[in-house]
Formats: C-alpha cells, sequence, structure tokens
C-alpha cells in the first residue's frame, strides 16, 4: 500500500489544537513557535502572565499565526491544568501537547539533601507531568487521538552528580511517557519523550558560554555544541505531527550524543557550596537535617 503524501510545511497541523506548557521561554517557547509555523492553533501555558503575553505575541509577529492564546496555570495544580486544557481544547480538537514544564530546588550530596526540596522537585515534574497527561487526554480521545510529547532530560538517564531529585524526577517522566504510550495507544493517542542535553537558555546562564564545567560537558559530547531551544523543538514538532504516527513509547535523546558517555562533572561549582568532603559522601554533623 502506498502511503498517503505528507502535508507541505506551513499547513501540517492545520486544524490541531495544541498546548505547550512551559511556553512562556526557552525550549517551550521554541516548540509553540515551531508548531504555530505549521498551522497549530496554539495555546501557552505557565506561571508568569507578562513572560505568556510577550511570548504570544512574538509567536505571531515571527510566524504570522493569528490568536495565539495563553492562560496562566501551575502544572502542580490540578484544576488549574484542567482549566487550562480546556483552553487549548476550544479553538479546534486538541490533538498535540508538549510539556516542557520543569526544574529544580532540589541540589547536594544525598546525605545532606533538603527534603521539602526533593519533594516539590518530584511534585513539580513527575506529578506535574502525570495531571498534564491524564487531563489531555481526554479530549484527545474524545477526538480520536493525539500526541503528548514531555520534555524529560539527560539527567534521567546519565547520573548528575549532586542533582538531589531532578534526575530522578525525570526518570520517573522517562517511564510515565512508556506507561501511557501503553494504556492510551487504543485511543490514538502516542506518547513520547525527549531527553535534551545541555541547551542554551536563560535556565542555564553562563554555564553554556565558558568555564570548567561546559569543557566537562563538550568533552562528553561528540558532536562538541551547545545545543539550542530549535535542537528541541524541531524534535518536538516531528513527535506531536502526522510523519511519526506509527511512534510512540520513545525518548529521544536530543543532546549531541551526550548520552553515550557520562554525566557532567558539576564539581567546580558545588564544592565552594558544600565542601569536598561532602562532595565525597562524608555525613553531616548530628542533628543536622
Amino acid at each position: 500500500m502506498t502511503p498517503s503524501p505528507l502535508p507541505s510545511p506551513g499547513t501540517a497541523l492545520r486544524g490541531t489544537g495544541a498546548l505547550v506548557t512551559g511556553g512562556g521561554s526557552g525550549i517551550g517557547l521554541a516548540c509553540a513557535r515551531r508548531l504555530a509555523a505549521d498551522g497549530a492553533d496554539v495555546t501557552l501555558c505557565g506561571r508568569t502572565e507578562s513572560r505568556l503575553k510577550e511570548a504570544a505575541a512574538e509567536i505571531s509577529a515571527t510566524t504570522g499565526a493569528a490568536g495565539v492564546r495563553y492562560v496562566v496555570a501551575d502544572v502542580t495544580d490540578e484544576e488549574q491544568v484542567e482549566a487550562a486544557v480546556r483552553a487549548a481544547a476550544a479553538p479546534a480538537p486538541l490533538r498535540a501537547v508538549v510539556h516542557s514544564a520543569g526544574g529544580s530546588t532540589s541540589i547536594g550530596p544525598l546525605p545532606r539533601l533538603d527534603t521539602d526540596a526533593w519533594r516539590a522537585t518530584l511534585e513539580l515534574n513527575a506529578t506535574g507531568t502525570m495531571l498534564v497527561l491524564k487531563h489531555a487526554s481526554r479530549p484527545m480521545a474524545r477526538a480520536g487521538g493525539g500526541a503528548f510529547v514531555a520534555i524529560s532530560s539527560i539527567a534521567a538517564s546519565n547520573t548528575h552528580r549532586w542533582f538531589g531529585a531532578y534526575g530522578v524526577s525525570k526518570a520517573a517522566v522517562d517511564h510515565l511517557v512508556r506507561l501511557g504510550a501503553d494504556e492510551l495507544g487504543p485511543a490514538g493517542i502516542r506518547v513520547n519523550g525527549i531527553r535534551p542535553g545541555l541547551v542554551r537558555t536563560e535556565l542555564v546562564g553562563d554555564l553554556a558560554e565558558a568555564g570548567p564545567i561546559l569543557d566537562d560537558y563538550l568533552a562528553c559530547m561528540p558532536l562538541g555544541r551547545v545545543g539550542e531551544p530549535d535542537d528541541v523543538a524541531a524534535a518536538a514538532r516531528f513527535l506531536a505531527g502526522p510523519e511519526s504516527s506509527w511512534i510512540t513509547g520513545q525518548v529521544v535523546n536530543v543532546d549531541g550524543g551526550h548520552h553515550l558517555r557520562r554525566g557532567p562533572d558539576y564539581r567546580s561549582m558545588f564544592e565552594p557550596m558544600f565542601g569536598a568532603d561532602a562532595l565525597g559522601g562524608a555525613a553531616p554533623e548530628e542533628g543536622s537535617t
């Protein structure tokens, strides 16, 4: 049987409602821009209205897309997630979600980790992904299917020492991708993920510019360069669109090949904060938390 021809760029996602969480900046913004450029009716979601408003205006100006919308929501708040999904499904059937919202407040050697920061990071990355998938899958199923793309991290597969809950929570995202793909496939919903490596965004700041940590990252990358948000957006667009209609349950590394080697060495950053003994596994003083 001869495959159907693929839609032309600019029209491939026409009539598709799309939700992008974390869409106000960085990887999320790049993904939203890419979806809008191919015709999707994009709704941005994030916690800061001013940033979302600027992002929506920028996407409209650069892509010519009309009516890029935004909704303020915290992905750890189920009622707000449900409202964001409802808003994204209003202009057109919701068939594409890129879940880019995430982060971490948990760092340091394991014997000294702050338990509240650990829980908050798991809540943001793991529970937040679950909530968005839970509520987005409902209108997707009613629409006959769709694609959910979760932005994970290379820290999910390669240990990043002293990153606390971050890598653990992203590993949970990777498993949720596989679980969601297995359960939701009969409804026509595809669930995939992306593990970015070091990407030049405001979250990494000067880290992507110079210094021993960057040097170590580059030494671990066969392609030897820092990633750009558009590198991740291109993969997200592919996984969200009709070109990947027989792909589900995959987590794609977009990292210059970094996953082939080892996690980066952050000793130069963390040793002044915690001390060499702590990074070597020394226990904290009795009575400390």
